[in-house]
């Protein structure tokens, strides 16, 4: 019944929204993967981030789609964590805990799942990025064969900003890039993403915002 409702979410509501509704314009779509284990990262403006990566993938994918966020920013709402886990198909990453707080993500990769990572952390200012936390690098040295996917969104967090509830009609634009893996040290690691993702912005010209 879960996985019907899962589907039934994304044809019938996420799907629409996107498409209909705000306007979706996808390049690179071809540098998605097709199977796991892999890692999709992206800059994060929006609530509407995690459901438009989602959408991306075919329907019948969603069962391997991961998408991570903190545990204790949706797990107090019973409702809410419910919806997480079973429709968008969370996996809750417990901060502050002594033991390996990245062991549900390795797991998940080995099982050969996709995650969908925002390394920027929490939501940031519309169409501002911020820095890129050291997480993902981890996880990636973690499991240096499993290929990390940078995406860049553009327009979300003015469609659907911080803090707002009230969806605004606008277009918007995802920018898909190549893969890359984990490369022999941090620093090295992080200013490759650095890279990536600010090529993925100025590959798309984005206009400032006003």
């Amino acid at each position: 019944m879960t996985k019907i409702l899962r589907i039934a979410f994304f044809l019938l509501v996420v799907r629409p929204v996107l498409l209909i509704i705000l306007g979706m314009n996808v390049r690179g779509r071809e540098h998605l993967p097709t199977k796991g284990p892999a890692i999709v990262v992206a800059n994060h403006n929006s609530h509407l981030d995690t459901l438009t990566l989602l959408a991306l993938f075919p329907l019948q994918d969603l069962p391997r789609l991961r998408p991570v966020a903190a545990a204790d920013y949706f797990m107090r709402n019973k409702l809410l964590a419910w919806f997480a886990l079973n429709i968008i198909g969370i996996i809750p990453l417990q901060r502050g805990v002594s033991k390996n707080p990245l062991a549900a993500l390795e797991e998940a990769l080995d099982r050969g799942d996709i995650l969908i990572l925002f390394p920027e952390g929490s939501r940031g200012e519309p169409e501002q990025r911020a820095d890129f936390k050291r997480g993902l690098a981890f996880l990636a040295k973690a499991r240096p064969e499993t290929p990390v996917h940078p995406v860049f969104m553009y327009g979300l967090g003015k469609a659907l900003p911080k803090g707002s509830l009230v969806l605004v009609p606008f277009n918007c634009d995802v920018v898909a890039g190549e893969p890359f893996k984990w490369c022999a040290e941090t620093s090295r690691f992080m200013e490759t993403l650095e890279d990536r993702m600010s090529a993925l912005a100025d590959k798309g010209n984005f206009r400032p915002w006003s």
